[in-house]
């Protein structure tokens, strides 16, 4: 059947790899769940990528056995998507989100408010994302929020797993022809890849033979070899916590909130990998710049963010968010 779900909410988490849809009903409770490919408007055309998810809302709706159909199926969609990092895109992608009818009402922000939504238990604090590349996003519940442009080195970031796989090839040459100093990154990476030496690596990834996906197997190398101890590789570590840090210490500025006890979500490939030496440098720093932030690792997956948001638009109370959050909880440690 096909009918409104009474301060239902429509969430998505879309990122450059997956994109998850949860749909909630008013009290929290999960109605249906589907995940699919990456969410990339800036290759297809926002048109494009709206209608691609359009196969998970129906997925989504068929579990809670409801149909897609002419009427809003939801109260609210929230839609926290990458690729939306200016307002102009932001301001598109949510016109065509409302042509497509899904909710009687739209809100489109970049998918780092996910992330910092899904690690407090209120509108307030500040989330930093490290995976394929780096963010970082603030809000507080009078609306107000800090955060980046986001568009790569042309915007200042630095990071990311993608970079970071750059940094660890870009050390291991210099050492490899004496521009750098020595390195177990040198052997640590043919290893990996299982060719006898670094130059038969580059060979493989210049001709195809690794691929772009396979590059990026570089970065775990650089933290298993700076777990190690090795000096260089300590070095490019250390430098993702630092712009971690700085771009946490940033938002916490802008928002006025340095001198308070706040959240500090931590999400994405990277710092969700358990890498304790980056970790651990993470904590240190934060704690010498914003002595009272609570660094959190995020332990749910965003789209709970993302439809907690959604809630929080529905003024849903403290009871359906708890509800949620139960649906997504990791299993009890054995």
């Amino acid at each position: 059947m096909g009918a409104l779900v009474p301060g239902g909410v429509l969430a998505f988490d879309a990122g450059n790899s997956k994109t998850d849809v949860a749909l909630v009903a008013a009290d929290g409770t999960v109605l249906g769940t589907a995940r699919g490919g990456g969410f990339e408007p800036q290759k297809v055309g926002a048109e494009a990528a709206v209608t691609g998810l359009a196969p998970l809302v129906q997925a989504a709706a068929a579990q809670a056995r409801l149909r897609v159909g002419d009427v809003p199926l939801v109260q609210q969609l929230s839609a926290c998507l990458a690729n939306a990092d200016l307002p102009v895109e932001e301001a598109e992608l949510t016109g065509v989100f409302e042509r497509r009818g899904w909710a009687e009402s739209v809100y489109v922000t970049n998918d780092t408010f996910a992330l910092l939504r899904s690690g407090v238990d209120e509108p307030r604090g500040v989330a930093v994302v490290c995976g394929a590349g780096i963010n970082c996003s603030g809000m507080l519940p009078d609306g107000r929020t800090a955060r980046f442009t986001a568009l790569g080195t042309l915007t200042g970031d630095w990071g990311g797993g993608a970079q970071l796989a750059e940094e660890t090839f870009w050390a291991a040459s210099r050492a490899e022809d004496g521009r750098g100093p020595a390195t177990a990154l040198l052997t640590a990476l043919p290893l990996h890849y299982g060719k006898p030496s670094l130059s038969a690596v580059i060979e493989a990834l210049h001709f195809g033979e690794l691929s772009a996906d396979q590059q990026l197997e570089a970065a775990p190398v650089l933290f298993q070899v700076a777990a190690a101890g090795d000096a260089v590789a300590l070095g490019i570590v250390q430098h993702q916590a630092e712009e971690i840090v700085a771009m946490a210490v940033s938002a916490l500025g802008r928002l006025d909130l340095l001198g308070e006890r706040v959240t500090v979500v931590l999400g994405g490939g990277v710092l969700t990998a358990g890498h304790a030496v980056l970790l651990d440098r993470v904590t240190r720093l934060l704690a010498e710049y914003a002595p009272k932030a609570v660094p959190r690792v995020v332990d749910v997956p965003p789209v709970v963010g993302a439809a907690l948001l959604g809630l929080d638009h529905t003024a849903a109370g403290a009871t359906a968010q708890a509800r949620l959050r139960a649906a997504f909880a990791p299993p009890p440690a054995a």
